[in-house]
């Protein structure tokens, strides 16, 4: 570290209130993961890759997010049980709190990255961790500073991360003893008492989700996205379990990125440097790119060994179901450097639909498309979750309903404007069953699926003839090649097709029931493209 660097970098903490610390800024990525060893918060797997415990909580914990509400969020956020009131007065004495916690410890942990893969949205993020994992895994996740950037960065936000801290409820204004707090006028987010890394990555996507598109007008997006080698730009939106990973993994296209991006006036860009997947039942046929990322600088959480080994048993829940795998984008061999992407031409609405009634794919109008985006549906089976018997629809605003501290209406009025201007195509793939309902019918075959969609990004579908599938209104086409006839209405599927049409009203009462609670602030274009149930 320069001298000028170091001083910096102490006035900066200096005025945080971190003085006493010992201080490892920006160390390499290899002393981490040793200092990690040292300390016995982690193993090395048999491949090298850093595996560690998160302890009490494996996976975030919606009800214990907070925004402050001040001038800057009190007209803009759309308070509701997701984002949750926090005064600013209970911020700051919880920050001088969680900053004294830091400043005792021996050791503390500075990362300096930053957000954006397109440098005019450009978002330094300065990481303050207890764990050197964690710092890591911000390292991993984030887009990772040259020197000369971290000898002279300013950041616009700063993360506090305190695992080992705990708030007293009633007293600091938090439900419990853990807490993810943003504070959009100071640029702090404050996480305390889990040591789940996921809090990290979902604080700077929900700062993003509000600044860019209510301060910048660019859409931000819980998505992944890949492009061909006509310079063409496809994403792929989609809930847990819906194949979003594995479509956008095309050995012909070069991947942008895997969960989070923003779309500007000039085109896609990620907002990360890395990908966090879910590895539960993890295999190289499966998943290749993913299994094959598991190797040095790669961090596996809450997973369990063959006995006797240190060899992963990706099959092993015993901790938890939500297995994780961070590591940095450079780990894929096809990936587009830097990551950004021309405005899309093809967009993708992925749903496992459980009950049988969508087809398989179907062009929307735009304003099929908001109602859809708003929708963010899909389906649980049975076995799936403790309690879930049979199917169960599941709806997620804009496929990321957890992050979005703006009205879902914003985003879809973004996402329509922009499909005006760009004449996008947007398309519905089922990924769920076809021929009746889970337990009755089949899983939509893979191979179909990506034919496909290969047809959709190739334009094969353009030439095609299209009908209109009743209830839904959705086009769809009647043939293509490689891929049989009968499958593309699914209403053909079902040898009882008296119970299809039932089934469809079902699932179309289903959709219109969840959007009353947007409708008070949806036009006109958008209700009229609800399904006619």
């Amino acid at each position: 570290m320069s001298e000028t660097a170091e001083k910096n970098l102490s006035g900066n903490l200096s005025q945080l209130g971190i003085q006493k610390a010992k201080i490892s800024w920006n160390i390499s990525r290899e002393a981490l993961i040793q200092k990690s060893l040292d300390l016995n918060l982690g193993v090395l797997n048999s491949t090298g890759a850093l595996c560690i415990n998160t302890g009490e909580f494996t996976g975030r914990s919606p009800k214990d997010k907070f925004t402050v509400e001040d001038a800057l969020t009190k007209d803009a956020v759309d308070w509701n049980n997701i984002n949750q009131r926090f005064s600013p007065e209970a911020f700051d004495a919880l920050q001088a709190k969680v900053v004294a916690h830091l400043d005792a410890q021996n050791e503390i942990y500075v990362r300096d990255v930053s957000a954006c893969a397109d440098a005019t949205y450009k978002t330094n993020v300065r990481v303050i961790t207890e764990t050197p994992w964690a710092s890591l895994f911000a390292d991993n996740m984030f887009i990772r500073s040259t020197e000369e950037e971290v000898a002279n960065l300013e950041p616009d936000w700063t993360i506090l991360c305190a695992p080992s801290f705990h708030a007293n409820a009633a007293e600091d204004g938090t439900r419990q003893h853990n807490f993810s707090i943003i504070n959009f006028t100071k640029k702090v987010i404050l996480i305390g008492g889990s040591s789940y890394t996921g809090e990290i990555k979902k604080g700077i996507f929900t700062v993003l989700n509000f600044e860019l598109p209510h301060l910048r007008n660019v859409l931000s997006m819980h998505c992944s996205a890949n492009i061909g080698n006509d310079g063409d730009t496809a994403l792929f939106f989609g809930l847990s379990g819906t194949g979003k990973t594995t479509l956008s993994a095309d050995p012909n296209r070069k991947l942008i990125g895997d969960d989070e991006h923003g779309w500007s006036d000039t085109g896609v860009f990620n907002f990360e440097g890395g990908c966090y997947a879910k590895c539960v039942d993890l295999t190289e046929e499966k998943e290749p790119d993913i299994f094959r990322a598991i190797k040095p600088g790669a961090i596996l959480e809450n997973i369990g060994f063959y006995e006797g080994t240190n060899e992963v048993n990706f099959e092993d829940v015993k901790i938890t179901e939500n297995t994780r795998v961070s590591y940095p984008l450079y780990h894929i061999n096809n990936i587009a450097v830097p990551s950004v992407g021309s405005i899309p031409k093809n967009i993708f609405f992925l749903s496992y639909d459980a009950f049988g009634v969508l087809p398989p794919i179907s062009k929307l109008t735009e304003e099929q498309a908001m109602y859809l985006f708003i929708s963010g549906y899909t389906s649980k089976v049975a076995g799936t979750e403790a309690g879930v018997t049979e199917p169960q629809t599941t709806f997620s605003a804009c496929f990321g309903a957890a992050f979005l501290p703006l009205h879902p209406t914003k985003y879809a009025e973004m996402l329509g404007k922009k499909l005006k201007e760009s004449g996008a195509n947007v398309w519905l793939v089922n990924t769920g069953m076809t021929g009746g309902v889970y337990g009755v019918g089949k899983r939509m075959s893979l191979k179909y699926t990506r034919a496909l969609i290969t047809a959709a990004l190739n334009g094969t579908l353009n030439n095609v003839e299209f009908e209109t599938l009743p209830i839904f209104n959705f086009q769809i086409p009647t043939s293509l090649e490689g891929v049989p006839s009968e499958i593309l209405n699914p209403r053909n599927t079902w040898t009882d097709q008296a119970a299809y049409d039932a089934k469809a009203t079902e699932l179309a009462t289903k959709f219109n029931e969840n959007f009353k609670k947007y409708a008070d602030k949806a036009s006109a274009e958008i209700l009229a493209a609800a399904p006619k149930a």
